[in-house]
């Protein structure tokens, strides 16, 4: 009787890894940013103290959700009626340029998010701040002042750009290593997950729920998924050598960014719930993230890897549901709405009926509109 394959355990380990690290990762990136006053201080738009990445996304809507299969279908399709009728080189070599030009912008936004993390917030702000301002006319100024708007870069954000360009740079070369495409795959995934919101649990298991059909349709209906994934050589796929000595003989396992990124933004919808109902113990959010690192391991161990999410959508649902209902607060999350647009951070309660506020301080909360600025009563915390 042969022995366990450590070599491809190995590769699942380290796949399984890599997902979870880069959902964890981009989850806490999607936690919104309050904008805190000091008093006695007078801030322009020259000295605000805001960083340039905090600007609020829009979130995706139901109405978003139910398209997103249907627009899904569609490109899906119209790569494979490229494939057939114009075959497969000339279109590899227009998407790898264009990964290639957006793994800059992606891997540079996540290299300047890790050095933040690693230097701290308090260290991060005291980096000088280079502001571009494009002004045209004799009353740019004023115009630039009031809207707000004008590039502005701390000191290392600058610092990381060239390091940025070098992934992108040696893809283009043909030197398309899993080490490479692991990179740039994992900033692709790191950013959507922090800039694709839901708005609600409600639009979560809408979009779950239909790319549940949408992935089993097109990988047992038709060859078009399985086509289109072994013809495209671009990253948008996590690579994992099936050697413990990170050897290529026999190929890498792989793990599409789809199958990262939608339950991703799941679970970084549950933090945020988390967030908004002060329980620093994140509840939703461990539980959560558990049953899809679960889900994944019981994949690879056990099954294929296709479709990925003919696993991953039921575990995320059955687990929110499962956790809601244990804690008597189903109501509240399904009727809970991530709406940050306001600048404030919504307020729900717990099964105790007691109010939450996320990071609720002593502090005031300032906002900007247009040049006019408005502070917020001090609210205590609940106690």
């Amino acid at each position: 009787m042969n022995g366990p394959d450590w070599d491809l355990i190995s590769s699942y380990a380290g796949l399984l890894c890599l997902a979870s690290v880069s959902i964890y990762v981009g989850a806490h990136g999607s936690l919104p940013a309050l904008k805190k006053s000091v008093k006695g201080t007078d801030k322009s738009v020259v000295q605000d103290d805001e960083d340039e990445d905090e600007d609020v996304p829009d979130r995706l809507s139901s109405a978003d959700a139910w398209l997103f299969p249907v627009a899904g279908s569609v490109a899906l399709f119209g790569m494979y009626a490229i494939m057939k009728y114009f075959g497969k080189e000339w279109i590899n070599w227009l998407l790898a340029w264009y990964f290639s030009i957006a793994g800059v912008g992606s891997v540079w936004k996540s290299a300047a998010s890790l050095v933040r993390f690693a230097v701290g917030d308090a260290r991060w702000k005291t980096f000088d701040r280079n502001r571009v301002l494009v002004l045209k006319g004799p009353r740019g100024l004023c115009l630039m002042l009031q809207l707000r708007k004008c590039v502005s870069l701390r000191t290392p954000t600058i610092a990381v750009f060239p390091l940025a360009l070098i992934p992108s740079v040696l893809f283009s070369r043909s030197r398309k290593s899993a080490l490479i495409t692991d990179i740039l795959a994992l900033s692709f995934s790191h950013n959507a997950i922090c800039l694709l919101k839901l708005d609600s649990f409600k639009t979560g298991c809408i979009l779950l729920s239909g790319l549940f059909f949408y992935d089993i349709y097109w990988v047992f209906g038709t060859d078009v998924m399985l086509t289109v994934a072994t013809s495209l050589d671009v990253p948008i796929k996590l690579l994992w050598p099936k050697s413990l000595v990170f050897a290529s003989e026999r190929g890498n396992t792989l793990l599409g960014l789809g199958d990262i990124v939608i339950p991703g933004t799941f679970v970084a919808l549950a933090l945020r719930y988390d967030h908004a109902r002060g329980q620093s113990k994140g509840t939703f959010r461990k539980r959560t993230f558990a049953g899809l690192v679960t889900t994944m391991t019981v994949m690879h161990v056990f099954g294929k890897g296709q479709p990925a999410l003919l696993y991953l959508s039921p575990a995320c649902i059955v687990t929110f549901f499962g956790v809601a209902c244990f804690r008597g607060e189903l109501g509240d999350a399904w009727k809970w709405v991530d709406d940050q647009k306001s600048g404030e951070t919504p307020v729900v309660q717990d099964g105790s009926g007691k109010s939450h506020e996320g990071d609720a301080t002593g502090e005031s909360v300032e906002q900007s509109d247009g040049g006019a600025r408005t502070k917020s009563k001090s609210k205590k915390r609940v106690q």
